[in-house]
């Protein structure tokens, strides 16, 4: 996650665009470690949100109010006495530094106009928030850092506030000649001096050597540049070099003239990044655009957090999953072996013929007898035991012949019985990997339980179900329904759709079935790769360049009698290999 310097300039641009000059309404401390400040400003109303969290430090703009303690804690008493009807005369950010400065005017007890900074540190585990007055004099923090704790800064009332210099970067602002705050400006020169005294990847010694760039940035820079960001810096000769040194003065002046985009990058339905600037190298990723970067903060975290926490709820259901699958697998790869040692139990049957045919002629105490194999004409060495006649070898031979052809008989059947169980669990599991709600969580537990992968509990009662399938629309208006598990499937499939609608599942791969509803009309060619990618996204083959989807009208898809949930059979189909991008199909 890009929670970098550039992401901060985008949060003070849009803070400066509508806070300054407001006034403080508000102050709450919702958590230990988290502000929540209503302001008032050109007639509207606005909540910040400051989080000092080591976890998850965050600024920015929300419309939600959270719950406050009853008794507010003493930095937000503090905060109250000398901040309330604060104004906002000044939102700076220090160079590309993950710090913000909220400067504020306030009135004292006798009337005379005061300063002070409200300032708010984003750098993951040391983050804070920390009040000081005009002369940088700290006046209390929501977090207390002592000497004991840092030997680089004391973060204590009563202390200078500083920013540490623990590493030696430079402001990447500063190569773009718009910038003026600090001089002089950065050459390319500069670069190649920089560049070359590391001798590490490229992207690397891009977030190493400069503040506020995150290493998503600094490959996104590479991806820009037309560089591998994984070469070593210390060999970039000129051209790259120069392509370099564009691509970074380009981005700088992106960040100093403000024109950010703030973006959410998804793969599929999951958020996987964001950042205030657009990130080419998800190119085969859906990148979508917001208005402002508090709102992609917001909704960021809030599709995080429903996706962690449905994968934390999961862990057992999987574990049970995982490890009923390898056992089987286990099973299933042993019986295999097993089946092969029967393969020669053909050659013992006629081991055994041709010694009845031809014994007479062996002598007493031979190890061995040539014969011709009247089924091919070949000639054949029979091995033999020199303690037995040739009508007690031939008997050894037809009882080990007998004796493999029931093991075959058996196998036959339990191979096909544990690889029907194995592709049972992969659906579970497909099943638990697209689950995004914990509704959908209670309807693959109780699969698991019917299956007697896990005991219901005494005198609990069958949970009530309600999760439901995924739902699109396609381009073309038709109704497109995903099942989220093997009882959806079969209710889809089975229940749900008519014999004219078109079923759309991954060929031989654990997967969901894709109904399309007809109403009696044909399907346009869109609307059927459109269903297609539905089930390529839906299968394990998603990650695949290309997914074989089997289509079919509904009305030729058979359920065996006791087959497992999602079981089908089909044998006369279509078929076509597509990409599992589903971005811009319309979910209801």
């Amino acid at each position: 996650m890009a929670f970098d310097g550039i992401t901060i300039a985008n949060i003070t641009a849009e803070l400066n665009s509508t806070l300054l000059g407001g006034r403080i309404y508000k102050i709450a401390q919702p958590e230990s470690d988290e502000l929540l400040l209503t302001i008032k400003n050109n007639s509207s109303q606005y909540r910040l949100l400051l989080s000092a969290d080591a976890s998850l430090p965050l600024i920015y703009l929300t419309e939600t109010n959270k719950p406050s303690p009853m008794t507010a804690p003493g930095f937000c008493m503090l905060l109250r006495k000398h901040l309330q009807n604060a104004r906002i005369t000044g939102i700076t950010q220090p160079g590309l530094e993950r710090i913000i400065h909220l400067e504020l005017e306030h009135l004292n007890e006798l009337g005379d106009v005061c300063r002070k900074k409200l300032i708010v540190e984003i750098m993951g585990k040391h983050s804070n928030i920390i009040f000081c007055d005009d002369q940088n004099k700290i006046i209390d923090s929501i977090k207390h850092i002592s000497g004991m704790v840092s030997s680089v800064r004391e973060v204590l009332p009563g202390r200078d506030y500083f920013v540490p210099q623990t590493q030696d970067k430079y402001n990447p602002l500063r190569f773009c000649p718009q910038y003026t705050e600090e001089a002089p400006v950065m050459s390319y020169v500069n670069l190649c001096d920089h560049m070359r005294a590391k001798p590490m990847a490229v992207y690397k010694a891009i977030y190493s050597s400069y503040t506020g760039l995150s290493p998503i940035m600094a490959q996104e820079i590479c991806y820009r540049a037309g560089i591998d960001a994984d070469m070593p810096a210390n060999v970039l000769e000129d051209a790259p070099m120069h392509a370099l040194y564009d691509t970074l003065t380009a981005m700088m002046s992106q960040v100093v003239t403000a024109s950010f985009t703030p973006t959410i990058i998804y793969d599929g339905r999951e958020p996987i990044e964001f950042a205030a600037l657009p990130l080419t190298l998800y190119a085969d990723k859906t990148a979508r655009t917001y208005g402002s970067i508090s709102a992609v903060l917001e909704q960021y975290y809030a599709e995080r957090s429903i996706v962690t926490r449905i994968r934390q709820k999961s862990v057992d259901l999987r574990k049970i999953v995982q490890t009923a699958l390898e056992r089987n697998i286990k099973k299933y790869d042993l019986q295999m072996r097993q089946m092969q040692d029967t393969e020669k139990r053909e050659k013992y049957k006629i081991y055994g013929e041709l010694l009845n045919t031809y014994g007479y002629n062996v002598e007493p105490g031979a190890k061995s007898m040539e014969a011709l194999n009247y089924y091919t004409n070949e000639t054949v060495t029979i091995p033999l035991d020199d303690t037995l006649t040739p009508q007690e070898n031939a008997k050894k031979y037809f009882d080990k012949y007998g004796k493999m052809k029931r093991t075959y008989e058996a196998l036959s059947e339990l191979t096909i019985q544990v690889k029907e169980e194995i592709e049972h669990l992969e659906s579970i599991l497909a099943a638990l990997d697209i689950a995004m709600q914990e509704e959908d969580l209670v309807q693959i537990k109780e699969e698991l339980i019917e299956s007697g992968y896990i005991r219901r509990k005494g005198g609990t009662k069958k949970t009530k179900i309600t999760s439901k399938p995924f739902h699109y629309i396609s381009s073309d208006g038709f109704h497109m329904y995903v099942g989220k598990n093997n009882y959806q499937n079969d209710e889809l499939t089975f229940k749900f759709a008519t014999g004219n609608d078109w079923w759309f599942h991954a060929k031989q791969k654990a997967g969901s079935h894709v109904i399309v509803k007809t109403e009696g009309q044909e399907l346009p060619d869109r609307t059927f790769e459109e269903a297609a990618r539905l089930a390529a996204y839906y299968s394990k083959g998603r990650e695949q360049n290309k997914v074989e989807i089997d289509y079919i009208q509904k009305k030729h898809v058979k359920k065996p009698a006791g087959a497992k949930p999602g079981f089908v059979v089909y044998y006369t189909n279509y078929s076509m290999a597509i990409d599992s991008d589903i971005s811009g199909i319309e979910q209801v």
